[in-house]
């Protein structure tokens, strides 16, 4: 990765559930992978939210802003349908969720800017998933692309904009495939059970926790070496989609891999996060949406996995 990403951009493909009410931690603790009864006001959680049969509906990095206020960042595109799954399990839990999008401005922050939007705060040297605050700006450290740091940025509606150079949508959105993890939009809902992109090893499900929807499935692919799938980077000369196919070079019959997340990159072609058969990537020769389809080269994510550490 020789190009450098640096500078501010405004996230409007991300969109904010805000979810109140002294159960707000409980009642998240129950429906998503990771725990956020014991969340604290200096940290995110990266978690998902599954089917009863394990496969994720949405993912989400989720801070609380107070004790009793939480928010949940996912995509835009999946956030009414998920809004409303999740709003079906509340019952008797005292929390009430909302479509917060209108009332928080998001920027990604890359490069030196994530020191520069922090002021005095040491948001860069912290881990990642940390969270720090700034009067009523919250900043949440990310998975960097390769070696150069990246922040997300959320504040209230009419906060003024972090200070930076511009950064466009599109070199962040490369950032985002290069950090090796992918959040579900429509095109992939319900297609991969965490582990097949990786949340287990980058802080997306707890496996101490209590139960949540599809518990039983994500434990048993993890425990009984069931899972067969896992997410790797890919590079291809031509456009890469969401929800694009990959197929093996002796094998036209069956996909084996899937583009969960995918962007042009500003070293030329397209750059993506697929989850593809662990053995489809051991053999190589993969190709894009049928078996004589353009080459794919892919490589390990640019973290270890869980099973490594």
């Amino acid at each position: 990765m020789n190009y450098q990403l640096h500078g501010t951009t405004p996230l409007t493909h991300l969109g904010v559930i805000r979810v109140e009410g002294d159960d707000a931690a409980k009642f998240l603790h129950g429906q998503l992978t990771n725990d956020f009864v014991l969340l604290g006001l200096n940290e995110a959680r990266l978690a998902a939210f599954c089917s009863s049969k394990g496969r994720m509906q949405a993912s989400f990095i989720g801070f609380k802003r107070s004790a009793s206020e939480i928010l949940l960042i996912c995509k835009r595109d999946i956030l009414p349908p998920t809004l409303k799954r999740l709003s079906m399990f509340v019952m008797r839990a005292k929390a009430k969720l909302t479509d917060a999008s209108d009332d928080f401005v998001l920027y990604g922050l890359a490069g030196e800017t994530v020191t520069i939007a922090s002021k005095n705060i040491a948001v860069s040297a912290g881990p990642v998933w940390a969270k720090a605050d700034l009067d009523s700006i919250n900043i949440i450290t990310l998975y960097p692309a390769g070696d150069t740091p990246r922040a997300l940025w959320v504040a209230p509606a009419g906060t003024p904009a972090p200070v930076g150079p511009s950064l466009s949508e599109q070199d962040w959105a490369w950032g985002e495939v290069k950090s090796g993890i992918a959040m579900i939009s429509t095109p992939i809902v319900e297609a991969f059970v965490p582990q097949m992109l990786n949340y287990e090893s980058v802080g997306g499900v707890n496996f101490k926790k209590g139960c949540y929807p599809g518990q039983e499935v994500v434990a048993r692919s993890q425990f009984r070496g069931t899972l067969k799938r896992r997410a790797y980077l890919a590079h291809a000369d031509v456009a890469l989609q969401t929800g694009d196919e990959i197929f093996a070079s002796d094998d036209d019959t069956q996909p084996v891999g899937t583009v969960a997340q995918a962007a042009a990159s500003p070293e030329g072609g397209f750059d993506a996060i697929v989850s593809a058969q662990v053995a489809a990537f051991e053999a190589g020769r993969l190709h894009l949406k049928s078996a004589s389809g353009p080459a794919l080269t892919l490589t390990a994510a640019p973290y270890p996995l869980l099973a490594d550490i």
